[in-house]
């Protein structure tokens, strides 16, 4: 056999460094059980450095590693690409994955024939908007690699000693891998692997705070007093005598919605205030942003479009207000939490921001169920915060030049169909570092303690 052949391996294994370097040995027993499976079912045929890439394995001392990295994403017949919170965060994980990417787009260009050759698998789960747009168009999972490796990942099989499980998605990962195979991907000319513009990770946050931020919470909500006088069956388990006693989800549960937001803020570090929305909402927004502090509004969809919060909403609505979020929950099982009703009410005070409602900044928030409510808020107060952080910064006059994007940010790869600079990505920032303080507490609220946080973000973009 030819050492070209040689240097076209069955896959290339792309993976973050601090997956390898966390402390254990699964990603080496993942990698060597994968070529195992993938020589059995290849047979005595296939030699054995035929059948994967690892930078780990196959550099010699003196190469050059991102010369014989790119030459073998150029000339690998397919590329497994293991996902992870650290995976999306490293820098020439998304130039392979790019790389990758675009080689499989000009085949397909240039033959109309789709291979299915960049095959990814979940090591750890990774929140869906920490996804770019590019990355969500391929399928990580199919139902015969099992409901527990969607779920979980498959590092925690291996932690957890679900062998069955993950030799069933070893088996699968081995089949795609044999069946793209086959279909003889087109190789790349030679590129630089340093030019390549990767779609992950974004730019890098501006650093999160170190000291504890106010999140003001302002809550419009009915009372149970008024629901009993319209006949609703929500009195007494859904509303109390105080806005803030509200429980929307369904069956009703303590402790109340407030009380739940003030437990999230106050456990990333955070401490709060509590008041009910009335007349001068949009002026105690803007004094609130004067003092480097955040809002939230908590709004009951059944009250959104009562005479006591109209007028209130539908200024806020009418203003800019970049530093407020809005939730909107939904009572989930509850029979009337699907009706039509309450959120024509929600449409017609918010109807400038409905239209935000699907924004990738998720700072409109509407129909959030039980089992969201205390990411999306987390994400929401982040979110916020960082835009109150780059009211304060300078950006230069660059534009967005500074970060890669947009004309004059560096060099595409040479024959690849690439944009010059990644999609904006949709995922939130990471929660921000841990400060300690007493929560105030509001009138007719039990007090909050801030929990502990331990304040660390996770690298980006620091080789693999």
């Amino acid at each position: 056999m030819s050492e070209r052949e040689q240097q076209r391996p069955y896959f290339f294994f792309s993976y973050a460094r601090r997956d390898f370097e966390a402390g254990d040995a699964f990603v080496d027993q993942f990698f060597n059980d994968l070529r195992d499976e993938l020589g059995r079912i290849l047979g005595p045929a296939v030699q054995a450095d035929e059948l994967a890439f690892r930078d780990t394995e196959r550099l010699r001392l003196g190469d050059e590693w991102a010369e014989k990295l790119a030459l073998m994403l150029g000339r690998s017949r397919t590329m497994v690409a293991l996902y992870s919170p650290a995976y999306f965060s490293s820098l020439y994980c998304g130039k392979e994955w790019t790389a990758f990417r675009g080689r499989v787009r000009r085949h397909h260009e240039e033959t109309a024939e789709l291979v299915s050759a960049l095959i990814p698998v979940l090591w750890e789960p990774v929140a869906p908007g920490e996804l770019v747009t590019e990355v969500t168009k391929i399928q990580w999972a199919q139902p015969d690699m099992g409901d527990a490796y969607a779920r979980h990942g498959l590092r925690a099989l291996l932690r957890t000693a679900q062998q069955d499980a993950y030799r069933q998605v070893v088996r699968v990962v081995a089949g795609r891998i044999r069946d793209a195979a086959v279909r003889r991907l087109a190789e790349l000319p030679e590129f630089d692997l340093d030019a390549v513009r990767g779609y992950f990770p974004g730019p890098a946050a501006p650093a999160p705070a170190t000291e504890p931020g106010m999140v003001r919470l302002f809550i419009a909500a009915g009372r149970a007093s008024e629901a009993a006088a319209e006949g609703g069956s929500y009195a007494g388990g859904w509303y109390g005598a105080k806005p803030w006693h509200w429980a929307p989800f369904y069956p009703p549960a303590q402790p109340s919605l407030a009380s739940r937001a003030q437990q999230v803020i106050t456990n990333a570090g955070h401490t709060t205030t509590l008041e009910e929305i009335g007349a001068g909402l949009g002026e105690k927004l803007d004094q609130a942003r004067e003092d480097s502090q955040v809002s939230v509004l908590l709004v009951d969809p059944w009250a959104a479009g009562s005479e006591r919060y109209r007028a209130a909403l539908r200024e806020y609505d009418d203003q800019n207000h970049p530093v407020t979020g809005v939730v909107v929950p939904i009572g989930g099982n509850d029979p009337d939490g699907e009706r039509e009703a309450p959120w024509a009410g929600v449409r017609g005070v918010f109807r400038r921001n409905w239209l935000r409602r699907r924004d990738p900044e998720q700072l409109f928030r509407v129909k959030v169920s039980r089992e969201s409510f205390d990411t999306d808020l987390a994400i929401m107060v982040t979110v916020a915060q960082n835009k109150l952080m780059d009211d304060n910064l300078d950006w230069g006059d660059d534009g967005g030049d500074a970060f890669g994007f947009g004309p004059g940010g560096g060099p595409d790869m040479p024959g690849l169909t690439i944009p010059a600079g990644p999609p904006d990505p949709s995922g939130p920032p990471h929660s921000p570092s841990a400060g300690r303080g007493p929560a105030p507490t509001p009138n007719d609220m039990p007090g909050q303690r801030p929990g502990s946080h331990d304040g660390s973000v996770p690298l980006r973009g620091e080789g693999r």
